[in-house]
């Protein structure tokens, strides 16, 4: 699908917002195995979202200069809200996943999903507040980058959608859960997502690799009073060259009033 742009009085009232989620693989690129922070940023700004997922950011480690990642990426998008939270450890600094946001972000959790023997996982809940037809509306937006082995993903999946927090979210609260699924048969949709009432946003969508994309490893799931304007790949120079992934965009409006 070709490249959207949102309208500024839609944007405005909040009744439409961006997500985009990104594997930012270190800021190194897919190709090059060059760190450039700069073209996530330009590929970042290109997409002009709302909300940004991002998985394998950095925090204080040498490949990546010592950078704190979600701080460098906030300030130069303009993102003034965001969250971190540390998933793998190395010898020196962690990566983990990261969300920004221009929404107020009133809320942080974070959910342990990781497999005995398997890599550290986890995921990063934030409740963003938003202001539709003069209400304030709750938005949960949960960030995944799920194991490489299927049967790892679904046990993950479960226990992300058994968290007592996600648990007692009305069903008709907006949430969206998306990131890095890892899901190269495109099956955790079926099998876990849809009979747990979420839908998939542009479900044949090929983030990887960034070049030549062939594979649908990044997804979008929602649930709730929201409904998928348009949903694609950003296929940029930028983005060819600045991660292993290519960023997906999804447009969301809000539905009726709110139901927290």
């Amino acid at each position: 699908m070709a490249e959207k742009t949102i309208d500024s009085d839609q944007r405005e009232n909040e009744s439409v917002f961006r997500v985009v989620t990104y594997n930012i693989h270190k800021g190194i690129g897919g190709i090059d195995r060059r760190y450039r922070p700069q073209r996530i940023i330009d590929a970042l700004a290109h997409c002009e979202a709302d909300i940004v997922l991002m998985q394998e950011v950095d925090d204080n480690v040498p490949r990546s200069k010592f950078d704190y990642q979600v701080e460098l990426f906030s300030d130069a998008l303009g993102m003034k809200h965001h969250a971190f939270r540390r998933t793998v450890q190395l010898k020196q600094g962690h990566y983990g996943n990261a969300i920004l946001s221009r929404f107020p972000i009133s809320e942080v959790f974070d959910v342990d999903l990781t497999i005995p023997f398997k890599k550290s996982r986890r995921a990063l809940l934030a409740h963003c507040k938003l202001r539709h037809l003069g209400h304030e509306r709750t938005l949960w937006i949960a960030n995944v980058h799920l194991g490489l082995a299927g049967f790892e993903r679904k046990i993950q999946l479960r226990r992300l959608l058994q968290n007592d927090l996600l648990r007692r979210t009305h069903r008709k609260t907006p949430l969206v859960i998306a990131g890095d699924f890892n899901d190269v048969w495109g099956s955790l949709g079926k099998q876990i997502m849809h009979p747990a009432e979420f839908a998939i946003a542009g479900p044949r969508i090929k983030t990887f690799p960034a070049a030549v994309p062939v594979r649908g490893l990044d997804r979008v799931f929602y649930r709730g009073d929201l409904q998928v304007d348009h949903a694609f790949s950003c296929r940029t120079e930028i983005s060819r060259q600045a991660s292993d992934h290519l960023p997906l965009v999804v447009d969301f409006r809000l539905l009726t009033e709110p139901h927290e």
